[in-house]
Protein backbone atom coordinates (compact mmCIF):
# COMPACT_ATOMS: atom_id res chain seq x y z
CA UNK A 1 0.00 0.00 0.00
CA UNK A 2 1.41 3.41 -0.93
CA UNK A 3 2.57 5.73 1.84
CA UNK A 4 -0.15 8.39 1.28
CA UNK A 5 -2.89 5.78 1.32
CA UNK A 6 -1.54 4.27 4.54
CA UNK A 7 -1.53 7.73 6.16
CA UNK A 8 -5.08 8.39 5.05
CA UNK A 9 -6.47 5.06 6.17
CA UNK A 10 -4.79 5.39 9.54
CA UNK A 11 -7.21 8.24 10.16
CA UNK A 12 -6.46 11.90 9.80
CA UNK A 13 -7.70 14.18 12.54
CA UNK A 14 -11.34 15.07 12.16
CA UNK A 15 -11.96 18.80 11.99
CA UNK A 16 -14.03 20.61 14.56
CA UNK A 17 -16.89 21.70 12.30
CA UNK A 18 -18.50 23.77 15.07
CA UNK A 19 -15.80 26.43 15.21
CA UNK A 20 -16.61 29.84 13.69
CA UNK A 21 -15.49 30.30 10.08
CA UNK A 22 -12.69 32.62 11.08
CA UNK A 23 -11.23 30.00 13.42
CA UNK A 24 -11.42 27.22 10.82
CA UNK A 25 -8.93 26.30 8.13
CA UNK A 26 -10.75 25.43 4.91
CA UNK A 27 -8.97 23.88 1.93
CA UNK A 28 -10.21 24.60 -1.58
CA UNK A 29 -9.50 21.63 -3.85
CA UNK A 30 -9.66 21.62 -7.63
CA UNK A 31 -8.55 19.31 -10.41
CA UNK A 32 -7.54 19.79 -14.02
CA UNK A 33 -8.46 17.09 -16.53
CA UNK A 34 -8.45 16.50 -20.26
CA UNK A 35 -12.27 16.84 -20.18
CA UNK A 36 -15.32 16.59 -17.93
CA UNK A 37 -16.02 12.87 -18.26
CA UNK A 38 -14.29 11.01 -15.41
CA UNK A 39 -14.81 7.69 -17.19
CA UNK A 40 -12.88 8.65 -20.32
CA UNK A 41 -10.83 11.77 -19.54
CA UNK A 42 -7.51 11.83 -17.69
CA UNK A 43 -6.63 13.75 -14.56
CA UNK A 44 -3.78 16.14 -15.37
CA UNK A 45 -3.18 18.09 -12.16
CA UNK A 46 -4.45 18.78 -8.66
CA UNK A 47 -4.43 22.04 -6.74
CA UNK A 48 -5.44 23.33 -3.34
CA UNK A 49 -5.53 26.66 -1.51
CA UNK A 50 -5.86 27.25 2.21
CA UNK A 51 -8.25 29.78 3.68
CA UNK A 52 -7.31 30.39 7.29
CA UNK A 53 -8.82 32.94 9.65
CA UNK A 54 -10.87 34.21 6.71
CA UNK A 55 -7.73 35.02 4.72
CA UNK A 56 -6.76 33.72 1.28
CA UNK A 57 -2.99 33.83 0.93
CA UNK A 58 -1.48 32.76 -2.44
CA UNK A 59 1.56 31.40 -0.59
CA UNK A 60 -0.73 28.88 1.16
CA UNK A 61 -1.21 26.75 -1.94
CA UNK A 62 -0.43 23.40 -3.51
CA UNK A 63 -0.17 22.39 -7.16
CA UNK A 64 1.09 19.18 -8.72
CA UNK A 65 0.89 17.59 -12.13
CA UNK A 66 -0.21 13.96 -12.08
CA UNK A 67 2.73 12.92 -14.24
CA UNK A 68 5.32 11.66 -13.63
CA UNK A 69 3.90 10.36 -10.32
CA UNK A 70 0.22 10.33 -9.40
CA UNK A 71 1.12 8.92 -5.97
CA UNK A 72 3.42 11.86 -5.22
CA UNK A 73 0.86 14.40 -6.43
CA UNK A 74 -1.95 12.88 -4.37
CA UNK A 75 0.26 12.40 -1.32
CA UNK A 76 1.11 16.09 -1.41
CA UNK A 77 -2.56 16.98 -1.81
CA UNK A 78 -3.57 14.87 1.18
CA UNK A 79 -0.79 16.36 3.28
CA UNK A 80 -2.01 19.83 2.35
CA UNK A 81 -5.65 18.98 3.19
CA UNK A 82 -4.60 17.41 6.49
CA UNK A 83 -8.15 16.44 7.45
CA UNK A 84 -9.57 19.98 7.18
CA UNK A 85 -12.97 20.80 5.64
CA UNK A 86 -12.68 20.69 1.85
CA UNK A 87 -14.36 23.23 -0.43
CA UNK A 88 -14.90 22.44 -4.10
CA UNK A 89 -17.04 23.49 -7.02
CA UNK A 90 -18.89 20.41 -8.26
CA UNK A 91 -17.33 18.15 -5.64
CA UNK A 92 -18.88 15.04 -7.20
CA UNK A 93 -16.97 15.66 -10.43
CA UNK A 94 -13.75 16.45 -8.54
CA UNK A 95 -14.00 13.20 -6.55
CA UNK A 96 -14.90 11.20 -9.68
CA UNK A 97 -11.85 12.53 -11.54
CA UNK A 98 -9.63 11.66 -8.58
CA UNK A 99 -11.35 8.30 -8.23
CA UNK A 100 -10.73 7.41 -11.86
CA UNK A 101 -7.01 7.91 -11.30
CA UNK A 102 -7.05 5.93 -8.06
CA UNK A 103 -9.19 3.03 -9.24
CA UNK A 104 -10.27 0.80 -6.35
CA UNK A 105 -8.40 3.04 -3.88
CA UNK A 106 -10.82 5.92 -4.56
CA UNK A 107 -12.88 5.49 -1.38
CA UNK A 108 -9.75 6.40 0.56
CA UNK A 109 -10.14 10.02 -0.60
CA UNK A 110 -13.24 10.55 1.51
CA UNK A 111 -12.61 13.62 3.64
CA UNK A 112 -14.23 14.54 6.94
CA UNK A 113 -16.34 17.27 5.32
CA UNK A 114 -16.85 18.40 1.73
CA UNK A 115 -18.61 21.68 1.02
CA UNK A 116 -19.79 22.00 -2.57
CA UNK A 117 -20.18 25.54 -3.92
CA UNK A 118 -22.21 24.16 -6.82
CA UNK A 119 -25.03 23.84 -4.27
CA UNK A 120 -24.00 26.36 -1.61
CA UNK A 121 -23.93 29.36 -3.95
CA UNK A 122 -27.59 29.06 -5.04
CA UNK A 123 -28.59 28.01 -1.51
CA UNK A 124 -27.22 31.24 -0.04
CA UNK A 125 -27.66 33.63 -2.96
CA UNK A 126 -31.35 32.80 -3.31
CA UNK A 127 -32.02 35.79 -5.54
CA UNK A 128 -29.77 34.15 -8.17
CA UNK A 129 -31.13 30.58 -8.13
CA UNK A 130 -32.20 30.70 -11.77
CA UNK A 131 -28.59 31.03 -12.89
CA UNK A 132 -26.97 28.06 -14.58
CA UNK A 133 -24.63 26.28 -12.20
CA UNK A 134 -21.42 26.99 -14.10
CA UNK A 135 -18.34 28.34 -12.37
CA UNK A 136 -17.95 31.04 -15.04
CA UNK A 137 -21.49 32.33 -14.37
CA UNK A 138 -20.86 32.71 -10.66
CA UNK A 139 -17.51 34.36 -11.32
CA UNK A 140 -19.18 36.90 -13.60
CA UNK A 141 -22.05 37.52 -11.18
CA UNK A 142 -19.77 38.15 -8.20
CA UNK A 143 -17.06 39.92 -10.26
CA UNK A 144 -14.42 37.27 -9.51
CA UNK A 145 -11.26 37.07 -11.60
CA UNK A 146 -8.37 34.67 -11.69
CA UNK A 147 -4.95 34.51 -13.26
CA UNK A 148 -5.77 31.53 -15.53
CA UNK A 149 -9.07 29.80 -16.30
CA UNK A 150 -9.20 26.03 -16.89
CA UNK A 151 -6.02 25.54 -14.87
CA UNK A 152 -6.22 23.62 -11.59
CA UNK A 153 -4.68 26.38 -9.47
CA UNK A 154 -6.20 29.27 -11.44
CA UNK A 155 -9.73 27.92 -11.01
CA UNK A 156 -8.99 27.04 -7.37
CA UNK A 157 -8.16 30.73 -6.85
CA UNK A 158 -11.56 31.72 -8.27
CA UNK A 159 -13.34 29.05 -6.19
CA UNK A 160 -11.58 30.30 -3.05
CA UNK A 161 -12.78 33.86 -3.73
CA UNK A 162 -16.31 32.54 -4.25
CA UNK A 163 -16.05 30.73 -0.93
CA UNK A 164 -15.10 33.98 0.80
CA UNK A 165 -18.31 35.47 -0.67
CA UNK A 166 -20.21 32.42 0.61
CA UNK A 167 -18.75 32.93 4.09
CA UNK A 168 -19.83 36.57 4.10
CA UNK A 169 -23.36 35.72 2.98
CA UNK A 170 -23.53 32.78 5.39
CA UNK A 171 -22.59 34.95 8.37
CA UNK A 172 -25.34 37.43 7.47
CA UNK A 173 -27.78 34.49 7.60
CA UNK A 174 -26.48 33.18 10.92
CA UNK A 175 -24.55 30.26 9.39
CA UNK A 176 -21.29 30.70 11.26
CA UNK A 177 -19.70 27.22 11.12
CA UNK A 178 -18.67 24.55 8.63
CA UNK A 179 -21.41 22.25 9.91
CA UNK A 180 -24.01 25.00 9.37
CA UNK A 181 -22.82 25.34 5.77
CA UNK A 182 -23.04 21.57 5.32
CA UNK A 183 -26.63 21.64 6.62
CA UNK A 184 -27.53 24.48 4.22
CA UNK A 185 -26.04 22.52 1.34
CA UNK A 186 -27.94 19.37 2.35
CA UNK A 187 -31.23 21.29 2.62
CA UNK A 188 -30.72 22.81 -0.84
CA UNK A 189 -29.92 19.40 -2.35
CA UNK A 190 -33.16 18.06 -0.81
CA UNK A 191 -35.10 21.01 -2.24
CA UNK A 192 -33.71 20.33 -5.71
CA UNK A 193 -34.66 16.64 -5.50
CA UNK A 194 -38.24 17.56 -4.63
CA UNK A 195 -38.55 20.08 -7.48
Amino acid sequence: MSNWLTRLLSGSSRPNTELPHFETRYVVVNTEASGLNPDSDRLLAVAALGIEDGVLDPRDSYYAAITPSADDALSGLLDFISGKPVVAFNADLQRALLGHTLGNRANALAQPLYLDLYYLLPALFTEKRELPGRLADWMALLDIETFQRHHALGDAWAIAQLFLAVQGRALSQGLATASALAEAEHAYRQLRRQA
